[in-house]
């Protein structure tokens, strides 16, 4: 598979549309033409990483923290990151990130987050924006409309809250001549034609908008396949940091701590609260989200679960009365890896294609607990 098809893959899950301004997410070194059959997901981009790339034989490494923050200016061999650079050219692997745009998805960071730690009923903690909406309009043959409707569906279209293969269709006559240089699915050059079609309609994402257009492709029967797109003013779905929800039961913090622990399987984390507290509504943030604190407060959370919690940070979420739990930046961010593999793999297997995808082994996290 080439590496852009993955890169679009990707960004259905995660649209570059959501990156921050500074940020730098997309293809960082190597070729979008680049044929793969191994991918290898992590946090962090090292040597190390990169060697254990070329070990299992990947081609691709998917990284959630980008390999170049800011334009390069020279690049040395003697250093670091120019070892790391010449490794991944000499061994033509190439690397993508999925950064902020992975941070402000609602099925990205934060989400794999608050759903690993038991939340329910989620919502967006501090909204960026909206969800941008398409619809799209097909003219399909009789015969051939719940092919092509359902081919779109499970590419994403149709999606209205928790409601799934939403679709409207309208039946009526379509005309065509074929003419030379045609192979056409239904009658003769030169020919007009007149045909029951049915006329498809349906809501697409923005950011799964190009898979639905080629999954509707390749379900069509026809050579020529006649569609329109439309830009929507209606707003979609809130997108932003973070997640707010709520236990299926209230329980302790001492309890909800030890729960946290071991469902993000770490050794150790930091904590400030009282023990017996009761903790029922729950903020999260993976990565450095500390700054959100008012937000989860205004959310109405009595307990906010994110990384990088800073001295001063801390002593104003408890004068605040806001519980907290810092299981690090690479406690609350590693939750990603396995979301994003089991989501690849769905969609490569809808697409036919085998390939393989692993989760890096290689520790990445620059801290250790005694």
């Amino acid at each position: 598979m080439k590496c852009s098809h993955i890169f679009n893959l990707i960004e259905e899950f995660a649209p570059l549309s959501l990156a921050e301004q500074w940020d730098n997410s997309g293809l960082q070194i190597g070729d979008p033409n680049q044929d793969v059959d191994c991918i290898l997901i992590t946090l962090d981009i090292d040597l190390n990483v990169a060697v254990e790339a070329k070990k299992l034989g990947a081609g691709l490494i998917i990284s959630h923290h980008p390999l170049f923050f800011q334009p390069l200016k020279s690049i040395h061999l003697d250093c670091p990151q120019g070892e790391l650079i010449r490794y991944l050219m000499l061994n033509q692997i190439s690397v993508y990130t999925a950064h902020t745009n992975l941070d402000i998805s609602n099925r990205g960071v934060s989400q794999s987050l608050a759903k690993r730690i038991g939340l329910k009923n989620l919502s967006v903690l501090q909204e960026t924006g909206h969800e941008s909406y398409f619809k799209i309009m097909v003219f399909v043959p009789e015969k051939h409309a719940d092919a092509v409707r359902i081919a779109m569906a499970e590419a994403g279209a149709g999606w209205i809250g928790n409601y799934s293969h939403c679709a409207f269709m309208t039946s009526g006559t379509g005309t065509f001549m074929p003419l030379e240089g045609t192979n056409p699915f239904i009658g003769s050059k030169g020919v007009i034609e007149q045909v029951a079609e049915i006329k498809l309609e349906t809501l697409v994402p923005a950011g799964r908008l190009n898979g639905v257009i080629r999954a509707m492709l390749k379900a069509h029967p026809y050579e020529e396949v006649a569609y329109d797109v439309y830009l929507l003013q209606n707003p979609g779905p809130p997108h932003g940091l973070g997640m707010v929800g709520a236990l299926a039961e209230d329980m302790s913090f001492i309890q909800f701590t030890g729960m946290v622990k071991k469902s993000l399987g770490l050794s150790a984390l930091r904590l400030g609260g009282s023990p017996e507290e009761r903790v029922k509504t729950v903020a999260v943030c993976g990565g450095s989200g500390a700054d959100l604190w008012g937000a989860a407060i205004k959310a109405g959370a009595d307990t906010f679960v994110t990384g990088d919690i800073k001295y001063h940070a801390a002593q104003q979420m408890l004068a605040a009365g806001l519980k907290f739990i810092d299981p690090g930046h690479h406690g609350t961010e590693a939750v990603i890896m396995p979301v994003m593999r089991q989501y690849l793999l769905e969609r490569c297997h809808q697409l036919n294609t085998d390939i393989q995808i692993l989760v890096s082994q290689t520790e990445t996290d620059p801290f250790a607990y005694l």
